[in-house]
């Protein structure tokens, strides 16, 4: 039986023998949508990896989970014990960490998990590494820092590659396509949105992915990749920040790199203040205060939500009883038009919002 490595290889072949235009579109289409799904079954692999090494499954705590990704020697564990009260082993030689080590961050009453990984090698969606373990602690951040040194910016591009491989989007929201499967009639696609691909070669994609019947609406032009993370059901969408380490051995280096990145000296402690304001902008976090029956308004219980949350979601993190005893919502502060004003649940919090559920 072959590999997979063999079946896409037999594929891209026959890919490379096929004449391009428009009669071909939708096999194409069709071809390209079966190498997608042989990466997806290599993904779903990935997924399963949580477990499978000593110390990788880590519990989430606090309010949000952020993990460090990076090469070995980056200077992710020197890192993380500036961030946290983790302890995690520093030394001068590669594959320090071989476990997850977690730590804890407070700032602006947030608590912010930091998990420290072992470094990410080339092949690590191949398991190289335990690359596998690795990334299924990464598909499950809510923000990634993706570190490298002064020395090997280079080093961006190839970890990028890797988690793009484990089916975890990076900085992107999901596609705007809205899949309706039904039991029979085919398959219809509306769009108000012109499209770059033909309808036809889209339908080939659906059935690819083994829907016959069903109603797909395109809210954006989207593009062949786009499509496939639209039917692939292990994609995850997760914010990043690039990180640049060790800059105080490099004097020259804003002239030297490219791209949106915090510049930090982990060992030096340079930085580090900078970068936290970065985890927090990225997390979409809002501090909001709830306010008892018994007390006047003020910031004595401060709650961390995020934004487009809304006062239900709010109700509902603190308990499913509170939530459904709760009949009334008052608010002071931001977006109130009066103090103590009646506002539905479905109202969005925003920050420094004081709230009193009745």
């Amino acid at each position: 039986m072959l590999t997979i490595d063999e079946q896409i290889e037999e594929i891209q072949d026959v890919l490379r023998k096929t004449p391009h235009h428009k009669a071909t579109n939708g096999f194409i289409g069709a071809m390209r949508a079966k190498i997608a799904r042989l990466k997806d079954r290599e993904i779903e692999s990935t997924g399963k990896g949580s477990g499978g090494g000593k110390g990788y499954f880590v519990k989430k705590q606090g309010d949000a989970t952020v993990v460090l990704i990076g090469p070995p020697s980056a200077g992710k564990s020197t890192l993380i014990n500036q961030l946290t009260n983790a302890e995690s082993k520093v030394a001068p030689y590669a594959f320090t960490t071989v476990t997850v080590v977690p730590g804890m961050l407070k700032y602006n009453e947030a608590y912010i998990q930091i998990l420290d990984i072992p470094g990410l090698i080339e092949g690590a969606k191949e398991g190289k590494g335990r690359g596998r373990e690795v990334l299924s602690v990464a598909r499950s951040a809510d923000l990634l820092l993706i570190m490298t040194d002064v020395k090997r910016v280079d080093a961006f591009a190839g970890m990028v590659n890797e988690l793009l491989g484990s089916g975890i989007r990076i900085n992107e929201n999901p596609p705007k396509v809205l899949i309706d499967k039904k039991v029979s009639g085919g398959i219809d696609i509306f769009s108000n949105i012109t499209q770059d691909i033909d309808k036809e070669t889209i339908k080939e994609i659906s059935r690819e992915y083994g829907i016959k019947n069903g109603t797909i609406t395109l809210q954006e032009n989207v593009t062949m990749e786009r499509l496939f993370d639209a039917f692939s059901e292990n994609r995850v969408y997760v914010p990043a920040i690039f990180v640049i380490n060790k800059v105080d051995e490099e004097p020259n280096y804003k002239n030297m790199i490219d791209g949106e990145y915090v510049a930090i000296s982990a060992d030096r402690g340079k930085g580090i203040d900078e970068l936290i304001m970065e985890i927090w902008k990225a997390l979409k976090f809002v501090t909001v205060y709830l306010v008892k029956p018994d007390e006047e308004p003020g910031n004595g219980s401060p709650i961390i939500m995020k934004e487009g949350e809304s006062l239900k979601d709010l109700a509902l993190k603190i308990g499913p009883d509170f939530a459904e005893s709760k009949k009334l919502v008052k608010i002071w502060g931001t977006r109130a038009k009066f103090p103590g004003q009646e506002v539905s649940f479905e109202t969005k919090v925003q920050e420094g919002m004081q709230i009193r559920f009745l």
